[in-house]
């Protein structure tokens, strides 16, 4: 596993699943769960990840690594059910945030799909379960590709046979770990792309307090920022999952007449769901906001074929406290674009290559403990997957609308996913279940913000700074 990907596996807990997920509603009539299994299986010769599991190291000398599991079995990952009645939106929700909220067997390949039944007006939907050590959000994308079809005619090859290949030996897996602990970091230093210009460049940042991006003091400006702390604190086992639903239309419309980029326009509607849900429990005050950690992909376009994950992170203070929205869409604006440009003037690939410089144990152990300790940092994690503009079909039905799932850890409680298919937007809030009882007023507000915007554009308005 790279670093990255060995993070994600070493900070799985009892109460901290960390798999994404996304549940896909398709036109009916449902398939047979046969017929799913069949198609499933003339398919996982594309992604072989899927027939493997992870073997650690011995105490800890290397990083996990992936085998193929003799004992593999589609049966138990393809899993088949149904909603009550009447089949709507509620029951699905309810379903879904029970079946994502349910961690994954870590001694299996590490991913479960699920054939739903019973919705109403004809329709069934997937629920998919993916490790997030397996795939990020873009590479997940891409194996939809595989999972789909672009036309509802597409014949699919019979399943082939399949022999696992020979798992190492207790001592070889110990022998090449201590290889690649000893060798593998120099070897990787020599391909770290500017290594001495990146240290110099953070010490610069550190000693005057501004970012590379052009004169920003963001750090010093978060560090005093009001955030809103009561949204952090610890996570339990069970999930609440709700969504909202918006037209690519309206984003386009409203970065038209505004200004921004399509990102931001999203997450100063996600703003206003957070401003709705402070003023309810009473927690609103003037200048408050809710940090966000917003994934940012650096998979490049020869990278696309590759399993493993490729994100950085930067953090968004969503400007809560500001009563106008377009004052909100500008002061996310400028973070934002703060953010572009010290991305661009630091190589992000080499601050995550910089992973490998971790000893395996250290890496493990340095994870559980931030998971532990609780992540105050930020309140949020946001993250938008663009998915594909044209239809997909699943064995000739056609996929009408699917909604994206982030995990929560480390003491922040809810993250959103935005997804994109065709000329619609989906978010899907994950949030831990006692401490959002009120979700539903999050996802209602996030419809509410991209509503005001709208509103915002016709009226000829423009945001500030633009």
């Amino acid at each position: 596993m790279s670093p990255t990907d060995a993070g994600f596996y070493f900070a799985e807990s009892e109460n901290t699943p960390l798999h994404v997920g996304s549940v896909a509603v398709f036109e009916g009539p449902a398939p047979s769960y046969g017929d799913v299994v069949r198609l499933l299986l003339a398919k996982l010769p594309l992604v072989p990840r899927y027939r493997q599991r992870v073997r650690t190291v011995p105490l800890g000398l290397g990083r996990p690594l992936w085998v193929d599991d003799p004992h593999f079995q589609i049966l138990y990952h393809v899993r088949h059910t149904a909603v009550p009645g009447p089949g709507g939106e509620e029951q699905l929700r309810n379903l879904a945030g029970r079946v994502l909220g349910q961690r994954l067997d870590l001694a299996k390949p590490l991913w479960e799909l699920w054939l739903v039944e019973g919705l109403e007006d004809d329709r069934w939907a997937l629920i998919s379960k993916v490790h997030h050590c397996m795939v990020d959000g873009i590479a997940g994308t891409d194996l939809m590709q595989v999972m789909f079809d672009l036309s509802p005619d597409v014949s699919h090859p019979e399943p082939q046979d399949w022999t696992p290949q020979r798992s190492p030996s207790s001592a070889e897996v110990v022998a090449g770990a201590v290889t690649d602990t000893v060798t593998h970091p120099l070897r990787q230093l020599t391909r770290v792309p500017g290594a001495r210009d990146l240290a110099r460049t953070a010490r610069g940042a550190l000693t005057t307090g501004r970012s590379v991006a052009g004169g920003v003091p963001a750090l010093a400006r978060q560090a005093t920022t009001p955030v809103a702390r009561s949204l952090n604190g610890p996570i339990g086992p069970h999930r609440r999952w709700s969504w909202a639903d918006a037209e690519l239309a309206e984003f386009k419309a409203a970065r038209a007449a505004l200004g921004g980029s399509f990102n931001d326009v999203v997450l100063a509607a996600i703003t206003r769901g957070f401003r709705d849900l402070l003023e309810r429990r009473g927690s609103l005050r003037d200048g408050l906001v809710v940090r966000s950690m917003v994934p940012v992909s650096v998979r490049q376009a020869d990278e696309r074929n590759n399993l493993d994950n490729r994100v950085t992170a930067v953090f968004v203070d969503l400007p809560v406290g500001e009563r106008d929205p377009l004052a909100r869409l500008a002061a996310i604006r400028e973070q934002m674009d703060a953010h572009k440009r010290l991305l661009k003037a630091v190589d992000a690939r080499s601050i995550i290559a910089m992973g490998d410089f971790v000893a395996p144990t250290l890496l493990s152990l340095g994870v559980r403990a931030a998971m532990a300790a609780g992540q105050m940092w930020c309140q949020a994690v946001t993250t938008n997957v663009p998915g594909p503009r044209v239809p997909l079909y699943f064995l000739g039905r056609r996929m009408r609308s699917a909604h994206a799932y982030v995990p929560i850890a480390g003491g922040t409680r809810v993250s959103i996913g935005i997804f994109s298919y065709l000329e619609s937007v989906t978010f899907g809030v994950n949030a831990d279940f006692d401490a959002f009882p009120d979700v539903d007023v999050l996802s209602s507000g996030i419809r509410r913000g991209v509503d005001e915007l709208l509103a915002a554009a016709r009226s000829g308005k423009q945001a500030a700074g633009t």
